[in-house]
């Protein structure tokens, strides 16, 4: 996995994280109460990824891979994470086209919804 590579999708999670410090962010918490694991690709899925946590049990958005129990794994190319979070790219679409990758629980990667998303006015 690389480190060094700039990505995009670093802003979107430093911003998701500040939301769930919110209390619009803590309702999503008690609502989704799960836990997800982000793999951001540069260019390509599976190639130079970067990790990230998204633990909506504790609220805690962080660099690295999930410690523990995952409920669903995402693997994204940079910028479609960028236009899905920003609401420029349909979820479901992205997903038949194979720009989502998806692993574990497809019930626990449903409830990983656009409102989990800082809306744009906040970004």
């Amino acid at each position: 996995m690389a480190s060094n590579t700039e990505l995009k999708s670093d802003a979107i999670f430093d911003l998701m994280k500040h939301f769930l410090e919110t209390d619009e962010g803590k309702k999503v918490i008690q609502k989704v109460n799960l836990v997800y694991q982000f793999n951001i690709a540069p260019k390509k899925i599976g190639f130079d990824e970067v990790a990230y946590t998204v633990d909506l049990t504790k609220g805690e958005v962080k660099k690295g891979a999930v410690e523990g129990k995952v409920d669903a794994t995402f693997s994204f190319k940079d910028e479609d994470f960028v236009k899905l979070s920003t609401g420029k790219l349909n979820p479901q679409i992205a997903f038949m086209r194979g720009a989502i990758k998806i692993k574990g629980s497809l019930s626990a990667a449903q409830k990983f919804t656009p409102d989990i998303f800082p809306k744009p006015s906040k970004m």
